[in-house]
């Protein structure tokens, strides 16, 4: 029997959402959340990929890069060359593949079986407690094209993997750019984080998380605060914001940059630069009127890649802060909470 879906139970219209989605009091985000003004600078930085390109604007953007990485662990970015013509596209597929009548989605269920998050699921434990969040997902792995299945994508809408194809094309663009502008950052060689994440064998999982209408936002989460496992995230929203990250303190909602793309710090980058950059703890909020949906992609090394402290970051005075082990033992460590 197929598990109950998130959006199965929205589109029942209760008036109270099941006791397995209602967080703890201390955690509801109407208890939690930071009521931020702009003007007070609250917000999530907002970068410039084009001044990367602009000789007389590239060491500024390295250091806005560098203090949004270790302040926040997040940035946006605009002008990234990706068209918003094509994000509308990217949307437009999602949206019509969580339309498709239930016994179609579950065609691509996500079983676990083979140790894969690969297909359409529920979260359905989200906490040691059980309670859930309020989301349904897809996963399916976007890069390197020798490790795609595209009987595991969706079939319909037709366009699906068209769109999703050359949207993979466009990400990996940007991701190489980042890495770039990190390493420089971090006053390394260009190719030094990328070389260390497995080169041109690093691997990019799409997720598009679709969180539906909810009768009792105020009260419940579509994802619990975490940090991604990840190298780097690069995340497309909607425009219902949702989205919130923990800086001094306070929980801080991520305004809405139209054609924006949002850049997570992940776990590896944390790693590899000793601590220098951050890894962003997140959280995702839901809507009463609006279905909010994302398309994080995923960034990071082949599960045999050893991932530590990059020597050229390490001295006397700076002792490596992490130990260094397969990205494999690192997901499998913090997945059943071992400890790193």
């Amino acid at each position: 029997m197929a598990p109950t879906r998130v959006q199965y139970v929205a589109e029942s219209r209760p008036q109270t959402i099941p006791l397995e989605f209602v967080r703890p009091v201390e955690e509801r985000p109407i208890n939690t959340t930071f009521n931020d003004d702009i003007g007070l600078g609250r917000q999530i930085p907002v970068i410039d990929m084009c001044s990367l390109e602009a000789p007389e604007l590239r060491v500024k953007t390295f250091k806005e890069i560098a203090r949004a990485s270790k302040e926040w662990g997040i940035f946006q970015v605009i002008n990234h060359a990706i068209s918003p013509l094509l994000f509308e596209s990217l949307e437009t597929v999602g949206k019509q593949f969580f339309q498709l009548p239930q016994e179609e989605k579950e065609a691509y269920a996500c079983t676990g079986e083979d140790g894969s998050s690969t297909g359409y699921g529920t979260k359905l434990a989200c906490t040691t407690d059980g309670r859930q969040g309020w989301s349904d997902f897809f996963f399916h792995m976007l890069w390197p094209p020798s490790l795609r299945d595209f009987s595991k994508w969706p079939q319909k809408p037709s366009s699906y993997i068209e769109v999703t194809e050359e949207y993979s094309k466009g990400i990996l663009g940007v991701l190489n750019k980042l890495l770039s502008a990190l390493s420089i950052s971090l006053e390394l060689q260009e190719s030094a984080l990328k070389d260390a994440l497995g080169g041109e064998n690093l691997e990019m999982e799409l997720k598009i998380n679709y969180y539906p209408t909810c009768p009792q936002p105020e009260v419940a989460f579509g994802v619990v605060p975490h940090t991604d496992m990840s190298a780097l995230t690069i995340l497309k929203p909607n425009d219902v914001p949702g989205l919130q990250v923990w800086k001094d303190e306070k929980w801080i909602t991520a305004h809405y940059v139209p054609n924006a793309l949002i850049i997570h710090i992940g776990d590896q980058i944390q790693i590899l630069s000793n601590g220098k950059f951050k890894s962003v703890l997140h959280r995702s909020l839901v809507n009463k009127e609006k279905v909010r949906m994302s398309w994080p992609v995923f960034c990071s090394p082949p599960l045999d890649t050893v991932i530590g402290p990059l020597k050229e970051l390490i001295d006397d005075s700076n002792p490596p802060l992490y130990n260094a082990r397969t990205y494999r033992e690192y997901k499998h460590r913090k997945i059943n909470k071992l400890g790193q």
